[in-house]
């Protein structure tokens, strides 16, 4: 049974640490560049999968099987506009205010869309459109599993390559290191920091949206407050991997996972949640910056 939640089966998939890494990435580069912690990111996630499931709803009566497609391209788009469009009017305006002001507007955010969700959807689940490419069952070693298990691991990786090779040999990519070292002094050189910062917005809201097609393809159904557990287990996996660290982030996204699959495997399932919250609290007691994390240091 471990061996089967560890290569992907369908009981553990949706929480596997691909998931997790996914929506990590976006706190980690948002905080490694504007120092913030984006509460609204597991909110994004969930608004994701609303606007999936709406545009499928929509479009299917002239589209017909067409309307996947055009959800999945459109659900990329308009979640990455959203994440544009939080930034410049939630955060942008309290750039220069002290950074529990800028806190408190994340956490607004994140209840303003859960409540915005719950009244637009009467607060019901809502039923997720049925990708049939990712739901075809394929055998791998005697264990039979949906594409999506294969494909979520693969993607994940592909993405985080394809994302460190933007921010290592791109001129964007340079810029944005330049910010996240020293935001004042990139600002002095001529870095058009405003830009900056709504690309990495853009990155993140996309791979939340990439994350929200595969998680829900599986759970099969999406609520107003269905991401705020994903959101939270990934901002650990942040934390734990060294938040500000995109690599350190993927990896502790991976080993939370791996742990969580390991417990559900041992017939522990009510204790998963509990766990990825433990290892939040002895990484803080033990290595306050996490595994990749760099050491703060202060002048006097």
């Amino acid at each position: 049974e471990i061996l089967r939640c560890l290569v992907g089966s369908e009981m553990c998939i949706r929480d596997s640490g691909s998931l997790y890494a996914l929506i990590a990435i976006g706190y980690t580069m948002v905080y490694g560049i504007l120092r913030l912690i984006n509460f609204a990111h597991g909110d994004m996630f969930m608004v994701a999968g609303f606007i999936m499931i709406y545009i499928t709803s929509w479009s299917s009566g002239f589209l017909g099987a067409g309307s996947i497609a055009v959800g999945l391209i459109l659900t990329l788009i308009l979640t990455v506009v959203l994440g544009v469009m939080i930034e410049k009017v939630a955060y942008k305006p309290l750039r220069s205010a002290p950074r529990m002001s800028v806190m408190i507007s994340a956490i607004g955010v994140s209840y303003l869309l859960q409540n915005l969700s719950t009244y637009v959807t009467g607060g019901l689940a809502q039923a997720y459109p049925n990708i049939p490419w990712l739901r075809t069952e394929i055998e791998i070693g005697g264990i039979t599993v949906r594409r999506l298990a294969i494909l979520t691991p693969v993607l994940t990786i592909l993405l985080v390559i394809a994302l460190v090779i933007v921010i290592k040999h791109t001129k964007m990519g340079m810029a944005m290191r330049a910010v996240a070292k020293d935001f004042d002094t990139a600002q002095l050189m001529g870095i058009r920091i405003d830009r900056v910062i709504s690309i990495t917005f853009v990155i993140g809201s996309f791979l939340a949206a990439v994350g929200s097609i595969l998680y829900f393809s599986y759970i099969g159904q999406v609520s107003p407050t269905i991401g705020a557990m994903p959101g939270l287990k990934a901002f650990v996996a942040a934390v734990f991997g060294g938040i500000g660290s995109i690599p350190g982030a993927v990896i502790g996204a991976f080993i939370i996972g791996i742990c969580e699959n390991l417990l559900k495997g041992m017939k522990l399932t009510a204790f998963s949640d509990a766990f990825t919250f433990a290892l939040l609290i002895v990484i803080l007691v033990v290595k306050p910056t996490g595994l990749f994390g760099e050491k703060l240091t202060e002048k006097v």
